[in-house]
Order: C-alpha cells, then structure tokens, then sequence
C-alpha cells in the first residue's frame, strides 16, 4: 500500500455516460444533473465533449454546457476534444480544462478518429503547443490494457505511446483506460508501476475503468493502491459499452465511493446526496445504469423504514 489519504473523483457521467443514449436529454435536465452532482461533492466533472453534432448529437449543446457551468464554485468542468477542430470550438467556449482521446491499439483509434495513434499523436502535439495560459490538459490513452478487436495490448504498446506523450506535454495529467473493462487488477497494478517508475516527470496520474466484466471497483482499488489519487467513474454507472450491449460500462461513482470511504480514503462526497443523483439518473429513457451500492442501500433504507 501507498498510503493514499485521498483521492479525486471526476465524475463522467454527463459525458461518458450521457453520450450513447438516444433519446436527447434537455440541456436543463443536464444541468440539473451537474449542479446535483457538485452539491453532493463532486469538484471535477467531465461535463459534455466537443464532437461532431452529426455523429454525437447527444452532445451537440456542448457550449451551452461549458457556459452554463461555469459559477458552481469550486468546480472543474473537464470536455473531451478529440482533434485541434474541436479544441479549438471548446477553447472559444470557455473551457479551461480539456481531456484529449487517443487509443494505444491502432485498430481501436482507427475506429473511434480515423487516425493511426502516432497521428494522434502529433495531432496532441499540435494541440498542446496552441494552448492559452490557465487551461489545464488530460491526455486519456484508450485502450491501454485491452481493445475490443485484437485483445490484450502489449504494455510495451502503451508504455511507448505513453512515452510519446509525457515527452510532449510531462505537467499534463495522464489517465490510463480500461476500455473494455477486461484488464484485471494485477496488470492495471503492473502497468501503473511501470509507468511511474519511467516517468516520474509526469504531474499527475489518473485511472478509467469500466465495469463490464464486474472488475471495476477492483481495478480502482488497484490503481490506488498503485499511488493514484484521480479516479474516473460514473454517475449511476452510465455509460454502456458499444463493444458488449446490453452490459453495463463505467464503473459507478456510487461503488467508488462507499468502497474508498469504508477504506479510509476521503473523497469528499456525500453518499446519501450522490446516491439521489444516480437513482434519477438511472431512470433516464435510453440508459443502461449499473453499480450495486445505489440499488443495496435504497433496499436498506426501505427495509427500516418498513
């Protein structure tokens, strides 16, 4: 163990988890769910993603999100931005803190930006050496331990792009993501290790898992036993994976929480509050909800109320 005293949660859910449901959600009802989420603790949250309106229209009010976000106090309002196009859209927005995306399995970013990932590469490259004063940079490596086409990815795949990166821009965050969520928790372990001990350069270090395979809390506490104080979960475990329908995706804010806290870990969040949050969230037309916690407690609370 590492002694991690704390940990910060971004909660991605109305990006993340948001993104792949049909029916368009109100921008008020959006907002709505971010404003909860920071009432119950939340201080980071991946808020929406600069996409295309065509491919995503579930994201298509992104500036709206961005502006309309920007008074809660206290809070970092994260966006995903796939190319420079996109940055630039964000940046015009106001956004002051931006998650870049690139998939270490070529297969996996060929798909998700038609790019191989050395072009992604260079296109983070370009994108970090336009960035203005104050805003704050995530790079997110897809795939990092598993692609949904070709299986497990060779750590010596992720520590290269890895490499890449930290080179371009070490004081940027640098957050490592089970796609599939097939990786189990002694190679999250492995991998982590690797990396730090390679690039003690970099500032900060982050971890996303999903839950699919029911190893996402697992692989959290992996990461955090690896020394890791970011953590990214989802509201409800919203998400989904395109790769398994019908399975559940990002692993719930909900789990992590009432796992770290037991655990001594503060992350700063009210349970109770968060757990409000989630069980609307759940209710959403065209979401696939996962996590136990939420659905544990309300049983409790009922039950002593009964």
């Amino acid at each position: 163990m590492t002694g991690v005293k704390a940990v910060t949660i971004v909660d991605v859910g109305p990006r993340d988890g948001f993104q792949p449901i049909g029916p368009f959600i109100p921008t008020d009802q959006k907002l709505t769910t971010i404003r909860q989420l920071h009432a119950a603790g939340l201080r980071r949250i991946e808020a929406t993603a600069f996409v295309s309106d065509v491919a995503v229209p579930q994201l298509a009010d992104a500036a709206t999100i961005v502006q309309a976000t920007q008074d809660l106090d206290g809070l970092e309002v994260q966006v995903l931005v796939p190319n420079l196009r996109h940055t630039e859209r964000a940046l015009a927005a106001g956004a002051t803190r931006l998650a870049f995306v690139l998939s270490v399995s070529e297969k996996h970013n060929m798909n998700n930006v038609r790019r191989t990932p050395l072009d992604s590469v260079a296109e983070y490259a370009r994108i970090c050496a336009m960035l203005p004063e104050g805003v704050a940079m995530r790079i997110n490596l897809a795939t990092a331990f598993d692609c949904p086409f070709d299986g497990p990815v060779d750590p010596a795949e992720a520590l290269d792009i890895i490499a890449r990166v930290a080179a371009i821009k070490p004081d940027a965050e640098l957050c490592l993501c089970d796609t599939t969520g097939r990786v189990t928790p002694d190679r999250v372990a492995a991998l982590l290790g690797t990396a730090r001990s390679r690039h003690p350069e970099v500032a900060q270090w982050a971890f996303h898992g999903h839950d699919t395979y029911g190893l996402g809390v697992a692989n959290v506490i992996a990461a955090t036993t690896a020394g890791l104080t970011v953590i990214d979960a989802s509201v409800a475990g919203l998400g989904g994976c395109p790769f398994a329908p019908g399975a559940t995706g990002n692993v719930a804010t909900e789990d992590v929480v009432w796992t770290l806290e037991r655990m001594g870990i503060s992350t700063g969040i009210d349970l109770m509050a968060l757990i409000a949050v989630a069980g609307e969230a759940a209710k959403l037309p065209g979401a696939t909800a996962g996590g136990r916690v939420r659905d544990a407690l309300v049983a409790t609370l009922c039950r002593q109320e009964a």
